[in-house]
C-alpha cells in the first residue's frame, strides 16, 4: 500500500472510528457502569471482532479479484453509493446517550470481551460497510494479505484509542452527547458522504 493511499485510509478510517455505533456506545455505557479498567476487555474484544470482520470482508474482495478486475471496480462505485446511503442514515439519526441509574452488578472481563466481539461479529451493517468501504483502497497488484494487515491493524488501533478514550471519558462525554450529538452525527454522515462520492472517482 502506498503511503499516500495510507494516509487517506488512516483519515477515513478516524472518521469512521468516531462514528456512532454500537461499540462505541458499548464502551460509553461499559465505562460509565463498570469503570475504565473493565471496560477495556470491551474495547479489546470488539477490536477482535471487527478484525474478524476485516477479514471476512477481505475474502470476499480477494474472490472477486481472481474472477476478475472488473468486479473490483464495479465493487467500488456499488460500495460509493453504500457510503453515501449510510452516511445519509448517520445524518438523520438522533444522539446517542445512556442512563446511568445506579451501579451495576460486577462481571467478568471474559464476559465484557465476549459482549464487545459480538457486538461487532453479529451486527450486519460492520459487515456491510467494509465490504463497501475496502475496495476504495485495494491495491490488485499487490498483496492482499500484507494490505489486510495494514488497514486491519490501522484500523484496530483507532478503534482501540477511541473507545478507550470514550470510556475514560463516560460521565463527561454522555451530557455532551445529549447536547450537541445531532450536530455530531451531521459531521460524521457527512465525512461517509464524502468518502462514497470522492474515493470510487480515484480509481
Amino acid at each position: 500500500m502506498d503511503l499516500d493511499t495510507w494516509l487517506i485510509y488512516l483519515l477515513a478510517a478516524i472518521g469512521l472510528s468516531l462514528s456512532p455505533g454500537p461499540n462505541g456506545l458499548l464502551a460509553l455505557t461499559h465505562g460509565a457502569l463498570h469503570g475504565r479498567r473493565k471496560a477495556l476487555y470491551t474495547i479489546f474484544g470488539g477490536a477482535f471482532g471487527f478484525i474478524a470482520v476485516v477479514a471476512f470482508s477481505m475474502l470476499g474482495i480477494g474472490a472477486l479479484l481472481k474472477a476478475s478486475l472488473v468486479w473490483l471496480t464495479v465493487m467500488k462505485w456499488v460500495g460509493g453509493a453504500y457510503l453515501v446511503w449510510l452516511g445519509i442514515q448517520v445524518w438523520r439519526s438522533p444522539p446517542i446517550g445512556i442512563e446511568v441509574r445506579g451501579p451495576a452488578e460486577p462481571r467478568a472481563g471474559w464476559s465484557l470481551f465476549q459482549q464487545g466481539a459480538l457486538s461487532a461479529l453479529t451486527n450486519p451493517k460492520a459487515l456491510l460497510f467494509f465490504t463497501a468501504f475496502l475496495p476504495q483502497f485495494i491495491d490488485p497488484a499487490r498483496s492482499l494479505f500484507v494490505q489486510f494487515i495494514i488497514m486491519a491493524g490501522t484500523f484496530a488501533v483507532l478503534e482501540i484509542a477511541t473507545e478507550v478514550f470514550i470510556a475514560n471519558m463516560a460521565h463527561r462525554i454522555n451530557p455532551w452527547l445529549r447536547r450537541v450529538g445531532r450536530r455530531f452525527n451531521q459531521a460524521c454522515g457527512g465525512v461517509f458522504m464524502a468518502i462514497g462520492v470522492a474515493l470510487p472517482l480515484r480509481s
